[in-house]
């Protein structure tokens, strides 16, 4: 019994790929920090800490969950994705059903132990993160989308440690989902043929892959701008801006390493890469915050 266990929460754990919590985590721990010490001059308590973590794993538990359920049907006809949990028998809808009624009260358990304002944007989190999986079927505009679902998370950081909005929590919003968009208009190069002849939207598919690579090009230098910009209407010091430059480095790397007739590298500047990133970035911002805080 407890093998069986075992091996189920296995399959739910690379089902929602829990690896890549790493694109979103540390985005929404660097706002968080930022958020705290910008209006209280303290670091975010154990218990902020806790909530907005629980927060995070149940929005994005709930997120690939409804996306697998969702796209089930798609899944099990892409000769690429015909092995996830749910086309290959290994979950059934109803087990996933159940595990995102837990994921969604995560949410929301944690949302009420932050602030009021946390509560009161949910139905906009909840809206995107359920939306975001129909959008392939109507817009090759779904990777902004995607953008803007993940780039809730840096502003549900900031909210939940300040309980308000600011043009800094903005800027870093603006930063994460142009660099999100831009990283699964390239991985969605993959199917790009399968979208196209089975009806679904994407950029690579709308504009063929060559233009979807400049398209993610441009997407990653409007990040890169709001990283930048996001050093001046902050508190934050040249070790974070240090940080934002090797992050650049490694958009540049990405995209010269994925090229219009070659796309065997395409997994490679996806995870590794991107998580790569996100970590670097917020270890930057980290050690700049923690000189200001006791300089």
């Amino acid at each position: 019994m407890a093998a069986e266990a075992l091996t189920k929460t296995k399959t739910f754990m690379r089902m929602i790929k829990v690896e890549h919590t790493v694109f979103a985590l540390p985005f929404a721990f660097l706002a968080m920090l930022l958020g705290s010490l910008t209006v209280s001059g303290q670091f975010p308590t154990l218990w902020q800490w806790l909530w907005v973590t629980v927060a995070m794993v149940g929005a994005r538990s709930a997120a690939m969950s409804l996306n697998r359920v969702i796209d089930a049907n798609i899944d099990k006809h892409n000769p690429r994705t015909a092995q996830r949990e749910i086309p290959a028998g290994l979950l059934s809808k109803t087990d996933v059903w159940i595990f995102i009624v837990v994921s969604f009260a995560l949410l929301f358990l944690a949302a009420f132990q932050l602030n009021m304002l946390s509560v009161y944007l949910l139905p906009i989190a909840v809206f995107f993160l359920v939306f975001y999986s129909y959008t392939k079927r109507f817009t090759w505009l779904c990777h902004v989308v995607l953008g803007i679902t993940i780039g809730i998370a840096p502003l549900g950081g900031w909210v939940a440690v300040t309980g308000e909005l600011s043009v800094t929590a903005l800027c870093l919003f603006f930063a994460v989902m142009f660099w999100l968009a831009g990283f699964d208009t390239v991985y969605a190069t993959q199917d790009s043929e399968y979208d196209r002849e089975n009806g679904l939207y994407s950029i690579p598919s709308r504009f063929g892959i060559a233009k979807a690579l400049w398209i993610a090009r441009s997407f990653h230098v409007f990040s890169f701008i709001f990283f930048v910009t996001l050093f001046f209407v902050s508190e934050l010091k040249w070790i974070y801006l240090m940080g934002v430059l090797l992050a650049g480095g490694i958009m540049i790397y990405q995209h010269a390493i994925v090229k219009k007739d070659d796309l065997s590298r395409v997994q490679l500047a996806f995870f590794p890469m991107n998580g790569t990133l996100s970590v670097l970035l917020f270890m930057f911002a980290f050690v700049d915050m923690l000189i200001l805080r006791f300089s």
